[in-house]
């Protein structure tokens, strides 16, 4: 799942690198878009916090992950020890 959040801040992250270098664009390369260099910037950030969002939710869910796994690992490796201290 950590994987897809990761796809999602790429792409997000992409965007906000194409949005900022329309800010820097002049406005005669942009027929019909906003020119307003403003406007191209406050969605730059705007993209660029939610591709950090993601990333941090991709982080944490990857971390928890590793935490579940590694729990239930150490849970079975201490049944089996268990398990094979009644049986003798």
């Amino acid at each position: 799942m950590s994987r897809n959040f990761y796809i999602l801040g790429a792409t997000l992250g992409f965007f906000a690198l194409v949005s900022g270098g329309m800010a820097l664009a002049p406005s005669s390369f942009q027929p019909g878009l906003p020119a307003n260099g403003t406007l191209w910037r406050t969605v730059a950030l705007i993209l660029l916090l939610a591709a950090l969002g993601s990333a941090l939710i991709a982080v944490m869910s990857n971390l928890f992950e590793q935490v579940e796994r590694r729990s239930q690992e150490a849970r079975r490796a201490a049944r089996q020890r268990r398990r094979g201290r009644r049986e003798p």
